[in-house]
């Protein structure tokens, strides 16, 4: 925190940008905007670990309105990665509010959508670009635009872009763009992966760390089930939502089979105001999806983690993790979907026997316990089925394999006892 409160004002912004900001609902920078806005103005490289929620995409995006301020005829000068489009979308979204008084041009990039519109709007001129990696590489190999102005590279959820296999890709990217360049690169979590990128890409970085790494945002109220399978936990799910304090809910699952069951089971037994969103839906149910949620027309949304980091919803009441998630950060961006713009928010997490492997691990990486309650007695507890069970065994079998190497499992006794006796 910093001893002194500062406005936006002290961060020596033009008056466009600030009658923007001004518009777009924004009182007073948030921590890591402080930090980050002046050294980003003064050209440095940035290395900035915030957790979503924190105001970490106007940190970077206000100085770079700042400094290029007016269009140009010739190509992007501003490159911004995002692992996903919902991602790439939202940027988008606050670029065209702090640019509302200017001309400068933008547009994003993504796979899952037509690419006429996106390569007309390329040719058409652009001096902010917000880009999947994937798509950005195929419109370069195409030759849609060229990429020697670009003067400004950023990478945004560098630890998701990590996880989702793009490695190869910024590699190649990273030797097409100019050499001479300002570099920035947020990330909620710093694992050994996002540290080797940024020491290939950033020159002399500045670290800005706004809260330790992994941890989960203060205004955000943790709770811990232990509900002992899918029947039960849709039971629990049930009893949560006939709560009236649950206006506006995410509801993150592990699957899209998952997915598409819990939403089926919502507007059946609880409210027709609910929307799933997952890998298999086209960008314009997703997107549509997100819209209405936003607007406060869909009070439920259930999703996969496909959209953990593409949603910028201020009034998101309660995050339920119908699943505990097996990539260990992805717990913080779920969590960190409520709790957002100094509102109060609620995560509940629902665990069975075999996930309690991997919350162990979730508390080590927030680096405190989630605390657990009990489950009101009106919530009936259903038998785990006998599949259900045999997949549960199988899974936490695994965790002891991980554990101890030496661990052959009971799965593996079986087998062994049966060629012993044939």
């Amino acid at each position: 925190m910093t001893k002194t409160q500062l406005s936006f004002n002290d961060l020596k912004l033009n008056k466009q940008l600030l009658t923007a900001i001004e518009n777009s609902g924004f009182s007073s920078p948030t921590p890591v905007q402080q930090k980050v806005i002046p050294l980003v103005m003064a050209g440095h490289d940035i290395i900035g670990i915030a957790q979503t929620g924190t105001g970490k995409t106007a940190a970077y995006l206000l100085p770079i309105l700042m400094k290029l301020k007016f269009h140009q005829e010739d190509g992007p000068r501003a490159l911004i990665f995002a692992p996903t489009r919902e991602l790439a979308i939202q940027i988008n979204e606050h670029i065209k509010g702090f640019s509302q008084n200017s001309d400068l041009r933008h547009c994003a990039i993504y796979g899952g959508s037509g690419t006429k519109l996106q390569k007309e709007m390329l040719v058409n001129g652009v001096d902010i670009l917000v880009a999947t990696p994937g798509r950005f590489m195929d419109f370069y190999l195409e030759q849609v635009f060229p990429s020697k102005f670009i003067k400004t590279l950023v990478l945004d959820e560098a630890d998701k872009m990590m996880d989702m296999g793009f490695m190869p890709q910024i590699r190649r990217i990273l030797e097409i763009v100019p050499r001479k360049r300002q570099n920035l690169l947020f990330s909620a979590t710093m694992p050994a992966r996002v540290a080797h990128l940024s020491d290939e890409f950033l020159e002399f970085p500045m670290t800005i760390e706004i809260s330790p790494q992994a941890s989960t945002v203060e205004l955000i109220e943790q709770r811990l089930y232990e509900v002992p399978n899918f029947k039960s936990k849709i039971n629990m799910l049930n009893h949560l939502l006939e709560n009236e304090d649950f206006n506006r809910v995410i509801v993150f699952v592990k699957t899209k089979v998952n997915a598409n069951n819990i939403y089926s089971f919502i507007k059946r037994k609880i409210t027709k105001s609910v929307r799933v969103i997952h890998g298999n839906k086209d960008q314009n149910a997703r997107i549509n999806a997100i819209n209405d949620f936003k607007k406060g027309e869909v009070r439920v949304l259930v999703t996969t983690d496909v959209v953990a980091r593409g949603i910028d919803v201020s009034m998101v009441s309660h995050v339920i993790n119908f699943d505990v998630p097996l990539i260990y950060e992805d717990y913080v961006h779920r969590v960190g979907r409520t709790g957002r713009a100094e509102q109060l928010g609620v995560a509940i997490t629902f665990m069975n026997e075999a996930e309690k492997y991997h919350v162990g691990e979730i508390e080590k990486l927030i680096g405190k316990k989630i605390p657990q309650r009990k489950i009101s007695s009106t919530v009936q507890m259903e038998k785990t089925s006998f599949d259900e069970s045999q997949e549960m065994k199988k899974e936490m079998d695994h965790q002891k394999q991980i554990s101890d190497p030496s661990f052959r499992g009971a799965f593996h006794d079986k087998k062994e006892k049966k060629r012993k006796y044939h």
